[in-house]
């Protein structure tokens, strides 16, 4: 909401029609589709969400998660149809939430953090690529979250050994190090339109990966 106008495309959504056999390629998938519900809403583009919240039903459901997204995919269509903004916000909220509760039941919850990854990086390529179109420092300002990158990036470090060292993860977890030191400012730093560029290179490469 700082940021908007967000960019938004929806030419990505025809990428999540194929399932990938990697649990954890799924995960952070399914995370950049709940963070595209919340910027087709955004950006007034909620005709778009059947479409994702069809994709989101056929994930939850290969993760083992399929049972309690039943009831918020058809709150989500609901809310589409009457475009009722606020509530399709809270439905993809729950959403995630109830998805990742049960990850955590089914002892997978390092799936949970790649969700919550997936999700960031998609939103960060939507605000970064809004920002470089249309730069203003206060718009900026609120890219530079070097605390966030961190956190993902330990995140990923601390992760099932059979999941951080695949070779995909590891990747990922190097672009994060890299988005982390982009992101940081000086005490007396401003943020520049080339530093907006950098930030928005690296969250494509991070977006990419994560909807591999």
């Amino acid at each position: 909401e700082k940021i908007s106008p967000l960019a938004y495309t929806n030419d990505h959504l025809k990428q999540h029609a194929r399932l990938p056999l990697d649990r954890t390629q799924l995960a952070t998938r399914l995370g950049t589709l709940i963070a595209d519900g919340f910027i087709a809403v955004q950006t007034g583009h909620s005709e778009d969400v059947p479409t994702i919240a069809s994709h989101l039903s056929r994930y939850a459901k290969a993760l083992g998660a399929g049972d309690r997204i039943k009831r918020h995919v058809a709150a989500l269509l609901d809310h589409a149809e009457n475009k009722d903004l606020p509530a399709l916000k809270t439905a993809l909220a729950a959403t995630q939430r109830d998805v990742e509760r049960e990850l955590v039941s089914l002892r997978d919850p390092d799936l949970s953090h790649l969700i919550s990854l997936g999700g960031w990086l998609q939103a960060l390529e939507a605000a970064s690529s809004a920002v470089d179109k249309k730069f203003t420092e206060e718009r900026a300002r609120a890219l530079f979250r070097e605390d966030v990158a961190d956190y993902y990036s330990e995140s990923i470090g601390s992760l099932n050994p059979a999941i951080s060292g695949l070779p995909h993860v590891k990747k990922m977890r190097e672009f994060l190090q890299g988005l982390r030191n982009a992101m940081t400012l000086g005490e007396k730093e401003k943020p520049t339109p080339e530093s907006i560029k950098e930030i928005k290179e690296i969250a494509t490469k991070l977006a990419d990966f994560a909807k591999q």
